[in-house]
């Protein structure tokens, strides 16, 4: 977005700070692997039932092929999901909020701001890509909700990034 875009959405005395994209490599955490683990079993098993069933008469064994897509888009969006979410995925500071932009297929775009307070805890990740997150958002999922972190997500200049918000919190940006 250029900077002229952003004149709907900034207010009177905002300003751009920083802007970034997260880094956008392949990561795989216990729960991606977790994920593609039951979804190469759900793959197997399907494909384990799809040749059984070829061994009848008739197009039987077709049935299989969604429990097959199924497994195997497990696979694969646990390796390449998170990769392919932070490539559409925008960061901006200004002096008094962060934004989240993303552009995903289907669901569209999406601007989100949280808004740089001096009592806001910030969490810094000092993993191989560091991560700043500073909120969070209540899901809903099948067993209720719980609480997921929000934040500028593995990027390479967190410690900079870090600094200017800490400065905007002490009234300094």
């Amino acid at each position: 977005m250029s900077s002229a875009d952003w004149g709907k959405h900034l207010q009177e005395g905002e300003e751009i700070v920083w802007q970034g994209r997260p880094d956008v490599a392949i990561s795989l955490g216990v729960k991606e692997i977790g994920m593609a683990i039951f979804g190469t079993f759900f793959a197997g098993f399907a494909l384990f039932w799809m040749i059984a069933a070829s061994r009848g008469d008739g197009g039987f064994w077709m049935f299989g092929l969604l429990h097959f897509s199924v497994g195997a888009s497990l696979v694969a969006w646990s390796i390449f999901g998170g990769a392919f979410r932070r490539k559409r995925t925008w960061y901006t500071l200004t002096n008094r909020r962060a934004f989240i932009a993303s552009d995903m297929p289907i669901r569209g775009r999406s601007l989100k701001s949280y808004p740089i307070t001096q009592n806001l805890p910030i969490d810094y990740l000092d993993n191989a890509v560091p991560s700043i997150l500073f909120a969070t958002e209540t899901k809903r999922g099948k067993n209720g909700t719980h609480d997921v972190p929000v934040g500028f997500e593995r990027i390479a200049d967190a410690p900079r990034v870090l600094e200017h918000i800490r400065k905007i919190q002490q009234g300094d940006a």
